[in-house]
């Protein structure tokens, strides 16, 4: 499809965009929380300067819900056909902090669990084990 929109005016619309997270796939994987039983989360607390998703202060465990695009997953990685260096650049960038995130939390004694879009949306018995594990 051509877009109707010139790319200096695509660009500050763009930029005007701000974002208010994963969202929906955060919200699925509270839904599945109560479900489960699991309590005693915080969502987007606060730590060591980082903003994990879900953060579980007892048994200091953080979980990043990772999207597919923004974080470049293997499986689902795609890169947009227009501003592909920059893309390319964002979506390197974003796996280079995840790194540093992680890293970074290890450090202080958490413990952090990546939990993919895909993972929530396809097998979401196996995310809750996984986190279940973690938590035990």
């Amino acid at each position: 499809m051509v877009d109707r929109i010139n790319i200096k005016q695509r660009s500050r619309n763009m930029a005007a965009i701000h974002s208010s997270g994963n969202v929906t796939t955060e919200l699925n994987l509270v839904r599945f929380f109560r479900k489960e039983g699991i309590s005693h989360w915080r969502r987007h607390q606060k730590i060591f300067n980082v903003r994990p998703d879900f953060i579980f202060p007892k048994q200091r465990v953080v979980i990043f819900v990772h999207g597919c695009f923004w974080h470049g997953c293997k499986l689902h990685r795609s890169i947009p056909k227009t501003n592909v260096k920059f893309w390319r650049e964002k979506i390197n960038g974003n796996k280079k902090r995840d790194i540093a995130v992680l890293r970074k939390i290890k450090h202080f004694g958490w413990k952090p669990l990546i939990v993919w879009e895909h993972g929530i949306k396809k097998y979401p018995e196996d995310v809750i084990k996984k986190i279940k594990k973690a938590l035990n």
